[in-house]
């Protein structure tokens, strides 16, 4: 079975994408909803709000930034449900995360695809 893929949303739609779902609390600037072909807006998943803002995308605060949205991922009963659901989904196909950031290296997806794949291993 295939694992979780990343994308960022500015990305051109491909068929092979499989279920693509949006992982961003916020829509991302200059892309419509026809353009995004969205399966799902998955946005409560996503790291909170503090811990968004805290975060900024700073990379020497990334290694901060995994540890305490890893901890949100564990215990938070929402994104729990989100991450039951996703891991269901990913059943039937592929399934490609879709993120906003610029930085394709500091950025709370990458987190998200760690932890998924890590429960489904």
């Amino acid at each position: 079975m295939e694992g979780f893929f990343l994308k960022r949303v500015y990305e051109p739609y491909d068929e092979s994408d499989g279920f693509r779902i949006l992982v961003d609390r916020i829509w991302p600037r200059g892309i419509s909803k026809e353009a995004a072909k969205l399966t799902a807006w998955q946005k409560e998943v996503a790291p909170s709000p503090e811990l968004r803002k805290w975060f900024c995308h700073k990379p020497e605060l990334f290694e901060e930034f995994r540890t305490k949205y890893i901890e949100e991922l564990r215990t938070d009963e929402q994104k729990q449900s989100i991450i039951n659901d996703l891991i269901t989904m990913r059943s039937k196909g592929k399934i490609t995360l879709l993120y906003g950031a610029k930085d394709s290296v500091y950025n709370h997806a990458i987190v998200l695809q760690e932890e998924l794949n890590r429960i489904t291993v």
